[in-house]
């Protein structure tokens, strides 16, 4: 597991790259937000329809994300614009949505609020899992709703 002073080093480098490309809300481009379970080094997991990683953060509370400010600049929220779609290996009983304070719609799984990890840049990347950050774990999240810790 890292250590959190790198992790936070390494963000703030990030941060201060010149322009960042944060990932697309869910439902961005005219398509329907959607999780799917796909591969990856940590077993199958959850990914957006554009095969970004979604992690959940330990310090929510169920259906409910304490993540703004300078963590949802690490830690973006994954947000609905309309209907979602339940992909292969997930449920669909399992989505919905939560209002974060600015309004917006954040998708949840199985209760959990998700997230993208500002350092994933490309499709099937996984570099933030298992992290400490921002008084909780950041942890990617299996079909069933199950953490991987």
């Amino acid at each position: 597991m890292l250590t959190r002073l790198p992790l936070v080093l390494a963000a703030a480098a990030i941060l201060a790259a010149a322009p960042l490309a944060a990932p697309v809300p869910a439902g961005g481009a005219g398509t329907r937000p959607t999780v799917a379970v796909a591969r990856s080094d940590y077993g199958p997991i959850l990914f957006d329809g554009r095969g970004f990683a979604l992690y959940a953060f330990t310090r929510d509370p169920a259906r409910r994300s304490v993540c703004s400010g300078a963590c949802a600049k690490v830690w973006p929220p994954y947000l609905a614009r309309g209907q979602m779609k339940a992909g292969a290996g997930t449920k669909a009983s399992f989505l919905a949505t939560t209002r974060p304070p600015d309004g917006t719609r954040q998708v949840t799984y199985a209760g959990r609020p998700l997230y993208y990890y500002v350092g994933d840049r490309s499709p099937g990347q996984v570099l933030c899992q298992n992290v400490r950050e921002f008084g909780g774990l950041w942890l990617v999240v299996r079909g069933s709703g199950r953490l991987v810790r």
